[in-house]
């Protein structure tokens, strides 16, 4: 039987701006092999239009990399639950879908290291990895650097860090589709020091898609994707999340993590909670403001 957590938090009052919630589970799960083949939507968003607030905006933290892997598979050679990331991305004023707009995700693997920064930090089957604890600390370094899309330094733990290794695996930038949604193939996160599990994520829009990939264009949202604690804690008997030691920061315990549910990041799960090893669906539509400039410092 499938699991279908419901997110873990009520929304708050409602925000400025309504947003339309479209149904995110009719996206295809790749690569979640014969368990989720059928597709077992959550019970939530999917059968009817529901409205909540615009997407909070959230720091950036100190590990974005400008985006320089334009794909829909990030998982490269890391090991980890297989997760399937399907989000919509939609103008929050008018509820219309965002076409054509470059999404970016990255996130630490199993054992808390982000690629791009694995002489920062432990890593390594003891788990643990960088570290950007808590709330930021600091005074944001600068401007963005690199060719557009680019974000703005700050984030948990301090300004934008410059990277110490070519590697940039579990990192992607892809296009939204005419329905404003984009799916990536990665693995389930892992944690470290000071975070619960969390996916960031960014929204570029205005700009042009190239031969060499996205150009031009600002940042209208930077955020972070939460996990239920549910499904988190089913992880931690998998390897090689069973290998990661540092101590894990519940969603409770985050300082970064809104705590308004959907509308602050929290996913929608589908899953075998009895065999969370052949993989995760998660689905959310982001609500943004394209006129606007977020990138997160």
């Amino acid at each position: 039987m499938n699991e279908t957590p419901e997110p873990g938090r009520g929304d708050r009052a409602p925000s400025r701006r309504a947003v339309l919630m479209a149904g995110g589970a009719t996206a295809v799960a790749v690569g979640l092999g014969g368990a989720l083949a059928v597709d077992a939507s959550a019970d939530d968003d999917t059968s009817a239009d529901v409205c909540y607030t615009l997407t909070s905006e959230t720091m950036e933290g100190p590990y974005y990399i400008d985006a320089d892997k334009i794909r829909q598979d990030v998982t490269e050679d890391q090991a980890g639950v297989p997760l399937t990331l399907t989000l919509k991305v939609i103008d929050a004023e008018t509820c219309k879908p965002l076409r054509d707009a470059a999404v970016d995700i990255w996130h630490c693997n199993a054992v808390g290291v982000y690629s791009g920064y694995e002489a920062s930090g432990s890593g390594g089957g003891g788990g643990g990895g960088p570290a950007p604890t808590g709330a930021p600390t600091g005074t944001p370094t600068g401007t963005p650097t690199g060719a557009p899309p680019s974000g703005g330094p700050g984030g948990g733990g301090g300004g934008h860090q410059e990277p110490t290794d070519d590697s940039r695996y579990l990192r992607g930038t892809w296009r939204t589709d005419k329905r404003g949604y984009v799916t990536f193939r990665t693995v389930f996160p892992g944690w470290y020091q000071g975070r619960c599990v969390h996916i960031h994520v960014k929204v570029h829009v205005d700009g042009a898609w190239t031969d060499a990939g996205y150009e031009g264009g600002h940042t209208c949202h930077t955020g972070q994707l939460f996990f239920d604690e549910k499904a988190v804690l089913l992880t931690e008997d998998v390897e090689p999340y069973s290998t990661n030691t540092t101590t894990r920061t519940t969603l409770d315990e985050d300082t970064i993590y809104p705590d308004n549910g959907p509308a602050g990041g929290l996913l929608y799960l589908t899953y075998d909670r009895r065999h969370i090893a052949r993989g995760v669906r998660a689905h959310l539509t982001l609500g943004v403001a394209p006129d606007e400039t977020h990138d997160g410092s």
